[in-house]
């Protein structure tokens, strides 16, 4: 049978910015195997697909190469999609289980707000492998449950940064998180996100890397509540909040494609 197929970008408030993700709403569970033929199809960092359980929604993400364990932009897309399309009522919560446990997700106005678990990185790392990778010199370095974190000294570094994706791919860890303190009015801090190792070179805007962000952000600024600016050439906005062991991530998404799987 057909199988509708809906492309979201995810904390965007406009068309063609932040990241785009594909979401499929299946009526029973697909074989992994499919899924995974499905995502590289579609070639984007996500492609989400949910089918509905008791008290919620079974949710599983792809990127072209592998099935992740947590991505907050796809879930933000799929949350957007049941909203839109009818499945849940605009005042109902979208409760998703996912390989990292139930992940919640609410509408407030045109934002939407997750619940996701706050994965601070406590780690060290070898610096001298991320000097010969990132062309830079880290202020601070440590490993989260997936990926690495890494500060520099300057919003301008960030975003010039010009990676060594071949020896991204070699680390140890799903991805590597470059931030710094952003020097843009409005904005707490700026990231980039880079995760060649799982088949994604750059991701545009990274709900999940935000898991990480907020807790170290929040320590060194003294504030649960931040806003994000994610520096890829796409661009997006998350909004934190550190609540103990969560985090409440806030993002906007606008549906740019609606299609049918043959």
């Amino acid at each position: 049978m057909p199988q509708p197929i809906v492309q979201v970008d995810a904390f965007a408030d406009r068309p063609f910015t932040g990241n785009p993700a594909a979401v499929c709403i299946l009526e029973q569970p697909a074989d992994a195997r499919w899924m995974q033929d499905v995502a590289m199809e579609m070639n984007l960092s996500e492609t989400a697909f949910l089918h509905p359980v008791e008290e919620g929604w079974s949710l599983r993400w792809f990127t072209p190469a592998v099935e992740v364990d947590l991505c907050g932009h796809a879930t933000l897309a799929s949350a957007h999609v049941l909203w839109e399309e009818g499945r849940l009522r605009p005042d109902e919560e979208a409760r998703f289980h996912t390989r990292s446990g139930l992940l919640t997700a609410r509408r407030e106005g045109a934002w939407m707000e997750m619940d996701f678990p706050s994965m601070p990185a406590v780690e060290p790392v070898a610096g001298e492998e991320l000097r010969a990778a990132l062309g830079v010199e880290p202020v601070f370095a440590a490993a989260s449950r997936f990926d690495w974190l890494v500060e520099v000294d300057s919003e301008r570094r960030v975003r010039d940064l010009v990676p060594d994706l071949g020896a991204l791919r070699n680390l140890p860890a799903r991805g590597v998180i470059v931030t710094a303190p952003s020097s843009t009015a409005g904005v707490d801090y700026v990231s980039r996100f880079f995760a060649p190792r799982v088949g994604v070179d750059e991701d545009p805007v990274t709900g999940s890397a935000h898991c990480v962000l907020a807790p170290y952000w929040s320590g060194k600024l003294g504030r649960d509540a931040l806003v994000g600016w994610q520096a890829s050439r796409r661009g997006g906005t998350v909004r934190t909040r550190l609540d103990g062991d969560r985090v409440h991530l806030g993002g906007r998404a606008v549906t740019v494609l609606r299609g049918v799987l043959g």
